[in-house]
């Protein structure tokens, strides 16, 4: 009898073309026949609200979209980087959209994955075709294409400006985040990463970016900028129902299950303290490890927030990256790659939606809030990594630390 042979594909190069093309397809029919096409839906809110800002001479925050009762609900300073869209047809702004949340998810790709894979030895083509179509897969990442969303491109400026604190541009670090902040409310808890892990100069320049945008916009438009900060801002009921089951943030279990047509404040704001406390302490226990860092960030902005809708949950990429690198880099702990697994494929599933209407009793309750309970397992026992040798902080003198190890 011939001698069996180990199965080979995927460690020869036509293996690897076999595997690549059967994910890009089995990733393209995924993405044709599961999801629900948000036809732009936020992207024509921004549109509208831009043109009746503009052109019919309304009120910012006075525009809904016919037949709907959803209107603008970001800060003034975001409709001021929106201008362009006055002055654009509707097909270049869906392209301009796409465009920009391509480059976005490129750039996110680049300063979260590549650090990971290319230290493996089957890193190269292959494994960036892979790590494309995984990050496709993800719920929050096709939602944000399809509504027209900008929250892909705000992770992106949060990003960047991580890696500058660690180049010789440090001096430049907060203007990404400055500029996030501005646009939606969401980044601003990096400003508190940035003060947690002593970089206090980031930080400053991340606030006076933010508060400079927001001037301009005050600027712009006085009486718009008066209403959102002192009625907008406070009124959730503009941005959708509490209850409604894509809301993922602890406020949405609250309003969920803690009298939905007035869920408690006080509920809400013990877990919201309960959940800083976790995160400050996680993050300082992790010695300028800006990986874990920004994951853990990124999570606590999606639970504390009051209104998260899935496609926010694209700020808990960086976790589900942190969380594979932590398996990657300890051999004898692969269940974390199996966890890693598991969440991505938890937040590819709209498992949530099968509870969209009735999260009555333990079932529903459970389900309808699966990427709360994620995110905040995540937050709890990601994996803190300490970095083999000194790492340079901004404003500091090297860190030197000890030896890898997952605590």
């Amino acid at each position: 009898m011939a001698p069996v042979t180990r199965l080979t594909v995927g460690r020869t190069t036509g293996g690897r073309i076999a595997l690549a093309v059967l994910a890009v397809v089995a990733t393209s029919v995924f993405l044709v026949t599961v999801p629900l096409f948000r036809e732009w839906f936020d992207l024509a809110v921004y549109d509208g609200a831009v043109e009746h800002w503009v052109h019919d001479g309304g009120r910012l925050y006075d525009f809904v979209v016919p037949g709907t009762h959803y209107g603008f609900t970001y800060p003034p300073f975001a409709a001021v980087c929106m201008l362009p869209m006055a002055w654009i047809g509707w097909p270049l702004a869906v392209t301009i959209s796409a465009v920009l949340n391509v480059v976005a998810s490129a750039a996110v790709l680049y300063w979260l994955v590549w650090p990971v894979i290319r230290r493996q030895p089957w890193c190269g083509w292959f494994a960036v075709v892979l790590a494309v179509c995984l990050f496709a897969l993800l719920e929050p990442v096709h939602d944000t294409f399809t509504f027209g969303q900008v929250n892909l491109i705000l992770l992106a400026l949060v990003l960047a400006d991580i890696r500058l604190l660690s180049t010789r541009f440090a001096r430049y670090a907060g203007i990404g985040i400055g500029i996030a902040a501005a646009v939606k409310l969401t980044p601003v808890v990096f400003i508190g990463y940035l003060l947690v892990t002593r970089r206090h100069r980031a930080a400053i320049v991340a606030a006076s970016v933010a508060v400079g945008g927001t001037v301009i916009a005050a600027l712009a438009d006085p009486a718009a900028s008066r209403y959102y900060w002192t009625k907008a801002l406070w009124d959730t009921t503009r941005v959708g129902d509490l209850t409604y089951v894509s809301n993922q943030s602890w406020q949405g279990v609250v309003a969920r299950y803690f009298d939905p047509s007035h869920p408690s404040r006080a509920v809400w704001a013990v877990g919201v303290v309960v959940l800083l406390a976790v995160w400050a302490r996680r993050v300082r226990a992790a010695p300028r490890d800006d990986t874990t860092g920004v994951a853990l960030t990124g999570l606590l902005a999606c639970l504390i927030s009051p209104i998260t809708w899935v496609h926010h949950l694209v700020w808990a990429v960086p976790a589900l990256t942190a969380l594979a690198a932590a398996g990657l880099r300890q051999p004898r702990r692969r269940g974390l790659l199996l966890a890693a697994a598991g969440a991505h494929v938890l937040l590819s599933s709209s498992l949530v939606w099968l509870w969209r209407f009735d999260f009555a009793g333990v079932t529903g309750f459970l389900g309808s809030n699966a990427y709360v309970w994620l995110c905040a397992a995540l937050l709890l026992f990601l994996p803190l990594k300490e970095s083999r040798g000194g790492v340079r902080v901004s404003g500091a003198q090297p860190v030197q630390l000890r030896a890898d190890r997952v605590a």
